[in-house]
């Protein structure tokens, strides 16, 4: 969407929002042309000032603490999977996993800061 709306609104600020945060899809979001990217959760306050500012917001100090082990394998999996297209079959080979495998831990998203999992809260 960021082309389509550079191409019709020259002017805009584009702010990218999103619950699925990784270094890859940021990389990809500013070299297309976002003028910010944030990972949510944010206070409105936040994305006032990712827009009014021509710095990035100070997104540290909301999230605190280092990435986990989980959190960098996901990190890593999104660069290899980004790198190749989003094959899964061919992400799984140069990851030395077995296919499903890789399927299984793309479902199981690490929250930030937290170390484990998101899980869909209907299932045990």
């Amino acid at each position: 969407m960021i082309e389509p709306i550079q191409v019709t609104s020259p002017k805009c600020r584009i702010l990218v929002l999103t619950g699925y945060a990784s270094i890859a899809t940021t990389v990809d979001a500013i070299k297309l042309g976002a003028d910010q990217y944030l990972a949510k959760p944010v206070d409105v306050d936040m994305i006032v000032q990712s827009l009014v500012s021509n710095e990035l917001p100070d997104t540290e100090s909301v999230q605190g603490d280092p990435l986990s082990v989980r959190e960098i394998e996901w990190e890593h999996i999104q660069r290899i999977l980004r790198e190749n297209g989003g094959n899964i079959s061919l992400a799984a080979r140069l990851l030395r996993m077995h296919r499903r495998t890789l399927q299984r831990k793309l479902i199981k998203r690490p929250r930030r800061g937290m170390g484990s999992v998101d899980r869909d809260p209907s299932k045990p």
